[in-house]
């Protein structure tokens, strides 16, 4: 395994040293803003940087992590030994049908081996941008479908990676295709709506590892009011119902069968429980918050307490929506979540 000194000047054929941050505090890249450093953290601004990464990481022997816009990761108080490259605003040019050129200064009309002409009513967009940013763009263009999307903090691949969704609508909804790159090869491939076995919070990208490069939806004409309108009230509604002045990563824990979460946690008599600077939300027992100060050790420490009684008194168990990397609190440090264990990243 070369050292990091070592990796970085491997790397820096063809990513700058502002792309290369080592000992990176990931608590300035994920949603929760707790949570350890990554040894090295990698900003490519192209597929073909991504590929040179992951290729030039693995070839060194080094552990690689594909990240989005970390809202629905945590990475553990002991930090990731390894690299994590984002996929960020960099790579998150967009498309709407009619448009000749991708939505940024100088950027390249059309991606290699995909089509000039976008039918009307489609967004083509890279994996970095915004959920938030994709909605707008869709309302700007008298498009809906994406409305429910409006209020949702990830980014466009890692909202495939788990299909995301709120408010009635998910992502598996509109999807046309999806490009993905394999990590292994580096090998890209356009995967159809129906091959990317979309399901609840999950797709086929969290069992074989494949990075989201771009995506094609497809949205339907509509008044610009009337989605305006319908964004607004979404808003309005997270506003009432959600702590949105503490960091958090939305809602904590998937939605088990016949049950709602929050309301299980709130039955259980927890909802407003705090551990250190971590704290099951008082206005939403779904969500857990960092109030201030929380460690990554005290955010995980909670969930198992909430996990723990709600089996005990109603026989469900709760599982994360939120993806744990590095070496968890009562492991040995060198049982490290890596890629294998993670496959693919996170939002």
């Amino acid at each position: 395994m070369l050292t990091t000194a070592e990796l970085k000047e491997k790397l820096s054929a063809f990513l700058t040293e502002e792309q290369m941050l080592q000992d990176a505090p990931m608590k300035n890249h994920v949603s929760f803003r707790a949570g350890g450093a990554a040894a090295l953290l990698l900003l490519p601004k192209s597929s073909a940087e991504l590929r040179s990464a992951l290729q030039t990481c693995k070839a060194a022997g080094w552990p690689v992590f594909v990240m989005g816009n970390g809202s629905n990761l945590l990475v553990t108080d002991a930090g990731y030994p390894g690299a994590i490259i984002k996929i960020g605003s960099t790579m998150g040019r967009c498309r709407v049908g009619g448009d000749s050129e991708w939505a940024a200064p100088g950027a390249p009309a059309v991606p290699a081996g995909a089509s000039d002409c976008l039918p009307a009513g489609t967004i083509r967009a890279e994996a970095g941008i915004l959920l938030s940013t994709l909605a707008a763009r869709a309302l700007d263009a008298g498009l809906t479908g994406l409305e429910f999307a409006s209020g949702i903090p990830g980014s466009l691949g890692g909202g495939l990676f788990m299909n995301a969704g709120a408010y009635g609508g998910e992502l598996k909804d509109i999807v046309t295709w999806v490009r993905v790159m394999d990590p292994e090869t580096g090998e890209e491939k356009v995967l159809s709506g129906e091959e990317m076995a979309f399901g609840y919070r999950t797709s086929r990208l969290q069992k074989t590892g494949e990075i989201v490069l771009e995506a094609q939806l497809q949205l339907q004409p509509g008044d610009k009011e009337a989605i305006s309108a319908r964004m607004k009230e979404l808003t309005a509604q997270r506003v009432a119902k959600q702590p949105l002045q503490y960091p958090s990563a939305g809602s904590f824990f998937k939605r088990p069968e016949g049950h709602f979460a929050g309301a299980l946690i709130e039955q259980a008599g927890l909802k407003g429980l705090a551990l250190g600077g971590a704290r099951i939300s008082p206005l939403h027992a779904g969500f857990m918050v960092n109030e201030g100060g929380a460690t990554a050790t005290e955010i995980i420490q909670l969930m198992h307490v909430a996990q723990a009684v709600v089996f005990e008194m109603f026989g469900v168990k709760l599982e994360p929506e939120v993806r744990f990397l590095g070496a968890l609190p009562g492991e040995n440090a060198a049982a490290v979540l890596s890629a294998e264990a993670v496959p693919g990243g996170a939002r």
